[in-house]
């Protein structure tokens, strides 16, 4: 892995755990094992690094969301995988936790990121509801957009819940109980 590799994934993680204040170039530089002349030589300082880690976890949610939401199976089939799937929930969402962040909620360019891939999110799965809707899966009435925005606030509020109780079951409640109210709205039920 090259040096700048090493320094934006130190970068994502150390975000993740500690947030933008609680991650310094030095840390940063002790977990990607690089000396601060290498650190200084491909980024021009923390700022343009934590953009680059920001938005590398940015690109890698869509990834994995799109691979869900775009693989097979009907609608509700591919919201349920992509509700389901594997995560680490008492560690929390990595963006979701930036925009508790203050400093990169106030900073327009860190922010820009979180907020563009929150937008792609909604959207990504406001198109495949729309989907199930068109092809008669979804009852008449239901509302894209609203089951969307459950859908991603479901998921950002069961890291919530179980980082809170420090237990993962939280999340898996708040998960069902989404599931749950989606397959009341299906054809079959």
């Amino acid at each position: 892995m090259s040096t700048p590799d090493r320094l934006i994934e130190a970068t994502q993680e150390l975000l993740w755990e500690r947030g933008y204040v609680g991650t310094s170039p030095k840390a940063i530089q002790q977990r990607a094992g690089a000396g601060q002349g290498s650190m200084y030589h491909h980024f021009n300082g923390k700022p343009e690094l934590a953009l680059a880690a920001i938005t590398r976890t940015a690109e890698e949610m869509r990834r994995t969301a799109g691979l869900l939401l775009d693989g097979p199976g009907s609608a509700y089939e591919r919201i349920a995988a992509y509700l389901l799937r594997e995560r680490d929930v008492l560690r929390g969402c990595p963006l979701g936790r930036l925009t508790m962040d203050p400093d990169v909620i106030a900073d327009d360019e860190l922010r820009a990121p979180v907020d563009a891939t929150f937008d792609w999110l909604r959207a990504r799965i406001t198109a495949v509801v729309q989907e199930g809707v068109e092809a008669g899966e979804f009852t008449p009435g239901t509302d894209p957009g609203p089951v969307a925005a459950a859908v991603v606030a479901t998921v950002q509020g069961g890291y919530v819940l179980a980082r809170a109780s420090g237990r993962s079951n939280a999340f898996d409640h708040a998960v069902e109980g989404l599931l749950s109210l989606l397959a009341a709205r299906t054809r079959q039920n």
